[in-house]
């Protein structure tokens, strides 16, 4: 039938995800790293994909496409229910386990006290500026002792490596959260959402690449000051490529 569909030009797609994300029928999934249109009869037309392209790599166009099939769309959904449903209850009996035997050394909540170096000649190496464990956004508890007071940094796992010196300018004294909304196929603003309700935070600081996936974490992070219903203090710093601040 004619109908109107989505089209993905895949020279603008930067492989980003934010679009399969955002389409909750699951017509649009990333292939060899581009975003691709695998079942145009899931396409509802409604377009929910076009404002999460941070490109502009998607339209909408007119065209012989299959019908709309909803009772397909809503099958899907029931498959992928039952199977977060079933790995939810993996994780727990893994958990159970875990807390069984003592827990998982790697999860335990712990917070580092960091002492200023006594002179600023000194030849010895930089000091980490880590200030708790976990740093995972996922992995982290959205309460703990460690967030009472503190000011927050969300920064994209990439900038540690772009910016030589992101330990002394972004991390001292501050609590660090790091994630990556390309490879984490999840939605931090709820996580950050509770993080920000739930405790005593001071000020936010995002630290991003330049790179349009990236934009994903900046998002998350506004979405969460937002919603979490308090007047905090934050700013954008983005990294380029090559290790450069771009703005503050």
């Amino acid at each position: 039938m004619l109908r109107k569909i989505i089209h993905i030009d895949e020279e603008k797609c930067s492989g980003c995800g934010l679009c399969a994300s955002a389409c909750h029928e699951g017509a649009i999934e990333m292939v060899d790293g581009k975003a691709k249109l695998v079942r145009e009869n899931f396409c509802d037309g409604f377009g929910d994909c076009l404002p999460a392209c941070p490109t502009g790599a998607i339209r909408f166009e007119t065209r012989e496409a299959p019908e709309y099939d909803e009772a397909a769309v809503q099958e899907r959904k029931r498959k992928q229910e039952e199977n977060h449903m079933e790995l939810s209850d993996q994780v727990k009996e893994t958990m159970q386990k875990l807390h069984a035997q003592g827990g998982c050394p790697g999860s335990a909540v712990r917070q580092m006290t960091r002492q200023e170096p006594q002179s600023a000649a000194s030849s010895a190496p930089a000091a980490s500026q880590l200030a708790q464990w976990p740093c995972q956004i996922k992995l982290v508890p959205t309460s703990a002792p460690f967030f009472a007071g503190a000011k927050l940094l969300i920064a994209a796992d990439c900038t540690a490596y772009a910016y030589a010196r992101i330990h002394e300018d972004f991390m001292r004294g501050k609590v660090t959260l790091i994630g990556c909304p390309k490879l984490d196929d999840v939605d931090y603003s709820e996580k950050l959402t509770r993080i920000l309700q739930e405790n005593e935070i001071k000020s936010v600081t995002i630290l991003r690449m330049e790179v349009p996936c990236c934009g994903g974490l900046q998002r998350a992070a506004e979405n969460a000051i937002r919603a979490s219903g308090k007047f905090l203090p934050w700013h954008v710093v983005t990294v380029s490529i090559d290790g450069k601040l771009l703005d503050e």
